[in-house]
């Protein structure tokens, strides 16, 4: 916290003048000291009051404004050290100075040494504005002016009337009042500041850990998008060559040719989407998002493989924004992909896409497979991403099993015209 405020208040005096900068660090520097070390203050400041106190007693200049030039030596001696030496106390215990000082202020009027070291109040009373509640203020006020009422009445005549010692001395202690205020709110003031910019820096610091957060799940999302459905077509790719390499060594060349082409693809894939990802390489190569325009080429290599796919279109066609169009390619492709994995030999699959008037589209996935858990037990990520998908567009989805068998994967996206396009872009 310390350096925090260092550094923001080295911020506004970095463009100010050279004298300013140099009081200011100075100032700064003593602050720090004294906060490392309060007593070393404290002892100085007591000890000056405590020797100009004692001077003034000693060298005999009290008696130039005293009312009883007679007063006791002891008693000015004992007063001069009872509104010096507990100033030591005065940023711990402010009140308890003043009460412990209120004795030696009666004991000063009302023997009339009117000793000057009876303004030592004006630095109690700071302190009691600067560091207690404002009920304890008034208080203190009154209990500091009270003394001198009766100095006031007990001499009038020689102090001109009441009026001409009560009125300075309580414009004096409501001056040093006043400062005390003022310096308590501006440092709650720079406290609440200081606090306004930790908690700023703390939003920040939450900010910019959940914006990491939703990119590792886009990266996620995305590598189990490419990897998944390329891995899983090539599986297939390599069961149906094994199964022909004995009957049609034709066909399992056209399978291996095929598993290597989409190893290819999910390779190039893969590396382009680890070059965004490293800060050295700013200028990856891009390439655009899938579109619907590339289902044909979807459908086309989930056939390969040998899962029979139909494909039906109801509506009219109508323009779609880039972001749901990929949302409809992705569901698709993972809809198809889980297809491969669990639906078993001779299911088929069918994609249904409607265009509805007002720019909704909905789309539909079935297979006609046994279906089966995720190999390691776990639920997989598959469902979750489709529905991350679906909501970023306020979107429905539905996936479960048909009452005749099968599976069938339901999205409902309205229209969204007024939302903008995606940030995300898939090297």
């Amino acid at each position: 916290m310390a350096t925090r405020e260092q550094d923001w208040q080295g911020d506004w005096t970095h463009n100010g003048q050279p004298l300013t900068r140099q009081f200011h660090h100075l100032v700064q520097r003593v602050r720090a000291f004294d906060r490392r070390r309060p007593w070393v203050w404290d002892v100085l400041l007591t000890g000056f009051y405590i020797i100009a106190c004692l001077t003034d007693f000693l060298s005999g200049g009290w008696k130039s404004v005293t009312e009883n030039p007679d007063t006791p030596t002891w008693l000015l001696g004992a007063m001069s050290l009872g509104f010096s030496a507990p100033l030591f106390w005065r940023r711990s215990h402010p009140f308890a100075v003043l009460l412990v000082m209120l004795p030696f202020s009666v004991a000063n009027v009302w023997s009339g040494a009117v000793l000057q070291a009876s303004m030592t109040l004006l630095v109690v009373i700071f302190n009691i504005a600067l560091r207690t509640r404002l009920r304890t203020l008034l208080w203190s006020y009154v209990l500091a002016v009270a003394p001198f009422w009766i100095a006031g009445f007990r001499y009038p005549d020689d102090q001109g009337g009441p009026g001409a010692l009560i009125v300075p001395v309580m414009m004096g202690l409501a001056l040093s009042a006043v400062g005390g205020i003022a310096v308590r709110t501006r440092q709650e003031y720079l406290a609440s500041l200081h606090e306004r910019a930790r908690q700023l820096e703390v939003e920040r610091d939450q900010q910019t850990q959940l914006a990491a957060a939703a990119e590792r799940t886009r990266i996620a999302r995305e590598m189990h998008d490419i990897i998944g459905h390329n891995l899983s077509v090539i599986t297939g790719l390599a069961d149906g060559g094994s199964y022909a390499a004995a009957k049609s060594p034709e066909r399992a060349a056209q399978a291996l040719e095929a598993i290597g082409t989409t190893s290819r693809q999910a390779l190039t894939e893969l590396r382009r989407l680890l070059d965004v990802l490293r800060e050295e390489a700013p200028t990856a190569e891009l390439t655009p998002q899938p579109s619907l325009t590339d289902l044909d080429h979807l459908i086309e290599g989930v056939r390969s493989v040998g899962l029979p796919v139909r494909i039906k279109t109801h509506g009219r066609p109508h323009p779609v924004p880039t972001g749901t169009q990929i949302t409809i390619y992705r569901v698709i492709q993972e809809a198809l992909t889980n297809t491969l994995k669990h639906a078993g030999p001779g299911a088929t699959s069918q994609v249904s896409i409607s265009y509805e008037d007002g720019g909704a589209v909905t789309v539909t996935v079935t297979d006609t497979g046994r279906g089966g858990p995720h190999p390691n037990g776990t639920r997989g990520r598959g469902l979750t991403g489709m529905r991350e998908r679906t909501a970023l567009y306020k979107g429905t989805l539905e996936a479960g099993p048909l009452p005749t068998g099968g599976w069938r994967v339901h999205l409902h996206l309205p229209a969204t015209q007024t939302l903008p396009a995606p940030k995300e872009a898939t090297p």
